[in-house]
């Protein structure tokens, strides 16, 4: 069982919550999802957040289900963004939150502007943590 609450005491979050509890039992932890298609290529062309979180996506829903696992059994979610522009930050977690793995993001969520990460040209990537 999952749940998320919101204490009174602190600002009401924006579509996430600020606890979430779940029982003790087995837990999921994804690896960081890349914007990489199956060759092992980062897709989109360079610049193109867009695409890469579509990607991103698709990933997420991939491995989640590999591990027995669905967008609501998420109980942690880290996005990064590499950029420092907030508008930026804010278009890749409208098109998370439109997406099949909205649900993921619902729960303790972190969205972290960064300078880089791992492969050449990447742009985003998504680190989640499941209940099973």
């Amino acid at each position: 069982m999952i749940e998320r609450s919101n204490p009174p005491t602190v600002h009401e979050p924006a579509g996430y919550s600020h606890i979430t509890v779940s029982e003790a039992g087995r837990l999921a932890h994804l690896a960081g999802q890349c914007p990489l298609d199956l060759s092992g290529a980062v897709v989109g062309e360079p610049g193109d957040y867009v695409a890469q979180t579509a990607q991103v996506i698709t990933n997420c829903l991939e491995v989640l289900e590999a591990a027995g696992a669905k967008p609501s059994d998420v109980v942690r979610s880290i996005v990064y963004v590499v950029s420092p522009d907030s508008a930026v930050l804010a278009a890749v977690w409208q098109q998370l939150n439109a997406s099949p793995l909205a649900a993921a993001f619902t729960t303790a969520s972190t969205l972290l502007g960064v300078a880089s990460l791992g492969y050449q040209g990447q742009l985003v990537e998504v680190d989640l943590t499941a209940a099973l």
